[in-house]
């Protein structure tokens, strides 16, 4: 049986350990590609009772593009819903990647903290995308999708780190 991979992306409303989470994206994959897709945005005024907002990542916000704007704009998910379904979506032996060792895997443990809850992956399956696409850095990618919609994201870094073929998926 092949090892279970997750490309997982937030969007967040600050860049500490503790960032309030307005969207959720991840996407499950194996040496074939992806296998599938995770989705939600969450209520910004849910999320600030659990995360910091910072107002230059506020203002950084307020300067992209419509697509991505409106997906912390329009959300009325809580929370506490969009960590339940995440947690019933994820494969619980899966290698859970994130771009940066301290920024998506660590924001989203820190918000399941905050509500009480246990993060669905295990500690030794946190995966940094970063490190490994900063090992290569003559790849390039065509980029397809909205930036910083947090599935466009996790698609784009999954389909990057899968061209790099660095992964056993045994």
């Amino acid at each position: 049986m092949s090892k279970q991979h997750v490309m997982l992306d937030l969007e967040t409303m600050g860049t500490s350990h503790d960032a309030a989470i307005v969207a959720i994206g991840a996407v499950e994959f194996d040496k074939d590609g992806i296998k599938s897709e995770f989705y939600e945005t969450i209520d910004l005024n849910d999320s600030a009772k659990y995360g910091e907002i910072d107002a230059s990542t506020v203002l950084w916000w307020m300067n992209q593009n419509d697509g991505a704007r409106s997906e912390i704009t329009s959300a009325d998910k809580t929370l506490y819903n969009a960590l339940m379904m995440f947690d019933q979506w994820l494969p619980k032996s899966a290698c859970v990647w994130g771009n940066g060792s301290d920024f998506d895997n660590v924001i989203l443990a820190n918000a399941y903290d905050a509500l009480g809850m246990h993060q669905p992956w295990l500690l030794k399956n946190n995966r940094c995308f970063r490190t490994v696409k900063n090992m290569q850095p003559k790849l390039k990618l065509e980029r397809i999708g909205t930036y910083h919609n947090a599935l466009d994201d996790a698609s784009y870094q999954c389909t990057y780190l899968r061209m790099l073929e660095v992964i056993t998926y045994e």
